[in-house]
Order: C-alpha cells, then structure tokens, then sequence
C-alpha cells in the first residue's frame, strides 16, 4: 500500500503533536514538598551564579517529588539597558508581596525562597539541606488534551477557599544579551515561569474554575488557560496557596513532555 503525501503529513502530525500525548498524572506525598522560588533578572549581572544552581535540579532525583523550583524573572531592573523577555510586573510584585507580609528583608536579586521564607543562607551553603516533614495533605494533578484536573486534601480541616497556582516552565532557554551589566554574555536559563495562573477553588466548576467538595478542594481549568505551546515550554509546577498569602500548603509538578 503506497502513502500519499496527505497521509505522511496527518502521520507527521499525530506523532508530534504534544496536544496527543499521554495524560500526565501529578501526585504530592502527604509530606509538605518545597517549593524553590528563584526571583532573576538578565539585567542583573549577580544572577546567573544562580540560574546556573537553579538548573542543577534539573538532574535531581528529588525533583518534582521533594522540589518544585521556579525562576520568576522580575522587570525592576529592566531600566538598566537591558529589557528581559521573560520578566513579568507580576512577579515583581509576588516578591513585594513576601516582603510586604514580613517574609524576606528586601526585595533584590538573585532571591532565594523556600517554601515562602526568604533564605539568604544560600549565598553561603548552596545546600538544599532536609526537606519538611510535617504532613500537609495530597495535592494530585492530571493534564490532558482538554483540561487540568486537580485535587487537594488537606490534612487541616480547611473550608476556606485556597488558591491553585499552576505555572508554565521553560528550559533550554538562551538569551545573547547586548547590553547592561551582562552585555557580551550567553545566559542560559530553566525552570523559567513562563505564565503564571491563579484559581480559587471556591469557583463554580468550569474552564478556569474550582469547586468545594467537602474538605477535598478540587479544580478544573481548560488546556487554552494554562498555554502549553509556548516556546521552551517543557515542566509545569503546582501549588496551593491561601487567598492573599503566597506562602506555599503544598507543591507538585512534572516534565511535559
């Protein structure tokens, strides 16, 4: 049997297409897992020492099980001659707001956070040291070709409404920067926060809601609201927040592809 050029192509797509993978399945332990917060600039020339730490984590066994890292790339420093592509006003004020609540001094970069606390010690022992112990509850994720679903069952009775975080990541990424304080330089990047979603779960259920069961928290948000298809997008990371309190209940994430 001989393929037209119309069926290779159909052939083509259906094999590459990321929109017909397999449903990816997410999962929590009921240990509290850490959530690294890297807040970045390429206009700062202190921060790739920290990108570079960041993307370590790439190749850690404990990765998307004990640590869930970000980079938010901030816009504070975008004045300096050098407009990073992937900083958001957002994040900038996601780091004010750990400031703001008494969680970090000041707001620079590189800033390090774990779990919602500011952790200067990194610029002396870039060690990752024990994780959390306490037990927090189960956060489970499963992603397909039409929706995100996601549950969470916190160990706390907690009725009040919780926020879902769902960020998309990027890796691989280069930037050639050709001016500012890293002029001249390659920066590479991962773990980057391409977009960042936030979902209440005390929403009717819908395409970029959540609802209430009980004291199991649960969401369903539609494929278009997390926008899968950027460019270097490879991981995504969850976590559950309280309304008006970015400090982190619980994490999970995993590979995209």
């Amino acid at each position: 049997m001989k393929l037209t050029t119309t069926c290779i192509i159909i052939i083509i797509l259906f094999a590459t297409s990321p929109l017909l993978a397999a449903p990816l399945s997410m999962s929590s332990s009921v240990k509290q897992a850490t959530l690294i917060e890297l807040y970045t600039s390429e206009g700062c020339y202190s921060c790739p020492p920290a990108d570079k730490w960041l993307a370590t984590l790439k190749s850690s066994e404990q990765l998307w099980q004990q640590y869930i890292p970000v980079a938010f790339h901030v816009d504070y420093w975008n004045y300096l001659g050098w407009r990073d592509p992937y900083s958001k006003a957002e994040y900038s004020e996601r780091q004010r707001q750990y400031a703001a609540q008494g969680y970090a001094k000041t707001v620079y970069t590189p800033g390090l956070f774990r779990n919602g606390r500011e952790w200067r010690a990194w610029f002396r022992n870039r060690s990752l040291g024990k994780t959390a112990s306490n037990d927090v509850g189960v956060l489970k994720a499963t992603l397909d070709q039409h929706q995100l679903n996601v549950s969470f069952a916190p160990i706390s009775d907690s009725a009040a409404p919780l926020v879902l975080n769902v960020a998309v990541l990027g890796f691989d990424i280069v930037t050639p920067v050709t001016n500012g304080e890293n002029e001249g330089k390659m920066l590479a990047h991962d773990f980057v926060a391409l977009t960042l979603g936030n979902y209440k779960s005390q929403r009717q259920a819908g395409s970029q809601g959540g609802k209430l069961k009980g004291n199991v928290h649960q969401w369903q948000i539609s494929d278009a609201a997390i926008k899968l298809d950027l460019p270097h997008a490879k991981g995504i990371a969850l976590w559950v927040t309280r309304e008006n309190d970015p400090t982190p209940i619980q994490a999970t994430g995993g590979w995209l592809q």
